[in-house]
């Protein structure tokens, strides 16, 4: 099975469909990333924060699988925005992963409350690392549309993602709106809602309908939105039951009825990014 690409504003491409790694804990990563590479996945997530890049790097190299059909996200850890330490972090992203270059690597938040509120600076050094060579697209993750508009503003460096919260109870609608008037591709964590959104009536009735699950319709919602998708798992079956999303497609209709499930503020599952700040000891 082909998973489709998404053709970022800066012109590479990007799986619509990737396996994430957040929560799964490193003695368990490279099986699970290992399983996830087997089935067909050419996309893997991971972060600084996670503590699993260097499990991370050891599946794929063990994959046998050529370098470039492997896309590699990962993502600046809180603690490192001052220009100095993400370049430094960045660095060893590269070496935890074992790879010369990364495909996208991310600011993971904001953190609007810290570092006297200055982003921009770490922005500006994150596009640093496309012009030497060492990632081949640079975005941001958790950006709120006022953060977004001002790195835009402040640099004229659009980034090529914007990775957020949403699913079906958490549409995340201003923030898609102002990826899609910047170009920016949006891509959702937290895809079924930490499974919460699996005993929703109407997902069960398209999926009964479909022959096929709750969490695969809620997925499928994700793609025929446009939405890049990287759910997690370490069960052999719920990993391939998450590839197994291009068989069957939604109405129209189906995806409206979907959407209109969105709660706004009340269905978050994470925080706030207005207002989260933490940082890893």
């Amino acid at each position: 099975m082909t998973v489709p690409r998404i053709t970022l504003n800066d012109g590479t491409t990007i799986p619509q469909l990737g396996f994430g790694v957040f929560q799964i804990d490193p003695s368990d990563t490279a099986e699970a990333v290992t399983r996830a590479l087997e089935i067909g996945y050419r996309h893997i997530d991971t972060a600084e924060m996670y503590g699993n890049e260097a499990e991370v790097g050891e599946a794929i190299r063990a994959s046998g699988l050529p370098r470039e059909e492997v896309y590699v996200t990962s993502k600046l850890n809180n603690g490192f925005h001052r220009p100095e330490d993400a370049k430094r972090a960045f660095g060893e992203t590269l070496e935890k992963l074992g790879l010369d270059r990364i495909d996208l690597f991310l600011i993971h938040w904001p953190l609007p409350t810290r570092y006297d509120g200055d982003f921009v600076s770490t922005w500006r050094t994150m596009a640093s690392f496309v012009e030497d060579g060492r990632a081949a697209s640079v975005g941001v993750s958790n950006f709120q549309p006022a953060h977004l508009q001002r790195i835009v503003d402040e640099t004229g460096v659009v980034p090529a993602v914007n990775q957020v919260e949403v699913h079906p109870y958490f549409g995340n609608e201003s923030v898609r709106a102002a990826n899609a008037e910047h170009g920016v591709a949006t891509e959702a964590w937290s895809p079924i809602a930490q499974g919460s959104v699996l005993d929703e009536p109407v997902l069960t009735a398209i999926a009964e309908d479909k022959g096929v699950t709750p969490a695969q319709v809620a997925l499928r919602w994700h793609v025929e939105r446009g939405d890049i998708v990287f759910p997690k798992s370490v069960t052999p079956e719920r990993i391939r039951e998450n590839f197994e999303i291009f068989g069957f497609s939604l109405t129209p209709d189906e995806v409206t009825r979907i959407s209109a499930l969105d709660r706004g503020e009340d269905g978050r599952t994470g925080p706030n990014p207005d207002v989260f700040d933490y940082i890893p000891d």
